[in-house]
């Protein structure tokens, strides 16, 4: 496997990169499979996940989240009834760190108000439905109406009566304002973390690309921002490794909104990569897979500071125009 000589030479002085390991890794054709098991069935799964009709042979526990597990190999899934039944959904290992972003910064008990804003196809919505209370409300929203169909099948096999699926443009929610306690951002990026497990997206790679990636992105928060309450938690996320989609984000961020960067606790044996914007010194978190048991990742966490609507001069900026209104999808 090739890796664009571009990347990486982007990414040489970032913390926790090593060249030789990372290429070597990409070289590998190692393939890590993980699975999430649904706590809600859990009873379907009593037995251990191998102990079912499809093997699913448990190599271990994911550290950063209480119901992910590595598998030994993949097996045919497909067959499977109870992934079909919503007994457990397999999941990329390091975006379940998103785990690690809710539990440290918010009271799971408490009622909750979660938007996941990019959201198909639902890997981070059934993980965000059973980390909170049964009296919280999830909406999990997706723009592309093919992709809301598929995100609205994964929700329904996963099961619980506290989540939406809508299918609307992120610039609706604007009019919800201050409505949101938690608001997910998984944004659609240019794809690098996942060209081990894709190796056909690095022909769709580029710096152009990555920087309308970037523009994209941004488009997106301020779309959704009005949206989250005053003291309400941020989280972004993306599958890139490239500081125009992750850490330039969060300076941009923090130099355009009342946020504010929420570090979080870290075990050193999980090898995650704890880093900071060159400018505001915003914390991130950096998942390389010669150093984890997983594919490239970024997460960052903030706190917004205030409940007003301060988006209007910011959309000017960006030369945004607003698309026609899409419908509500129940």
């Amino acid at each position: 496997m090739d890796l664009p000589v571009a990347l990486l030479q982007s990414l040489e002085g970032v913390p926790g990169y090593h060249r030789e390991a990372f290429e070597a890794v990409h070289r590998s054709g190692e393939q890590v499979t993980s699975v999430r098991v649904n706590p809600a069935k859990a009873s379907l799964l009593a037995g251990g996940l191998e102990t079912y009709r499809i093997s699913l042979p448990v190599s271990g526990k994911i550290p950063w989240t209480d119901n992910g597990y590595y598998l030994q190999e993949r097996p045919f899934f497909t067959f499977d009834p109870l992934l079909h039944a919503g007994a457990y959904y397999v999941q990329e290992a390091s975006s379940m760190f998103v785990e690690q972003a809710m539990r440290q910064t918010l009271d799971l008990n408490q009622s909750l108000r979660v938007l996941d804003g990019c959201a198909a196809p639902g890997g981070k919505s059934t993980h965000l439905q059973s980390l909170i209370s049964a009296d919280s409300l999830l909406v999990s929203n997706e723009v592309i109406k093919s992709r809301a169909s598929i995100l609205e099948e994964n929700l329904v096999k996963w099961g619980g009566a506290n989540v939406m699926v809508t299918n609307n443009d992120p610039a609706d929610f604007s009019s919800l304002e201050n409505f949101f306690d938690v608001l997910v951002i998984d944004a659609p990026c240019s794809g690098s973390g996942l060209f081990r497990r894709e190796p056909e997206a690095i022909a769709e790679w580029s710096p152009h690309a990555v920087q309308l990636c970037s523009q994209r992105q941004q488009r997106i928060l301020a779309d959704y921002y009005p949206s989250l309450a005053e003291d309400g938690t941020l989280i972004y996320s993306t599958c890139s490794y490239s500081q125009e989609e992750d850490e330039q984000i969060i300076d941009w961020l923090l130099n355009n909104f009342e946020l504010e960067s929420l570090p979080l606790q870290l075990q050193a044996d999980w090898n995650i990569v704890e880093v900071q914007s060159p400018e505001r010194k915003g914390s991130g978190y950096r998942f390389f897979p010669d150093q984890v048991k997983g594919e490239g990742f970024f997460l960052a966490a903030f706190r917004k500071k205030d409940g007003g609507n301060s988006i209007t001069v910011l959309r000017r900026s960006l030369k945004y125009k607003k698309r026609p209104k899409a419908k509500w999808r129940p």
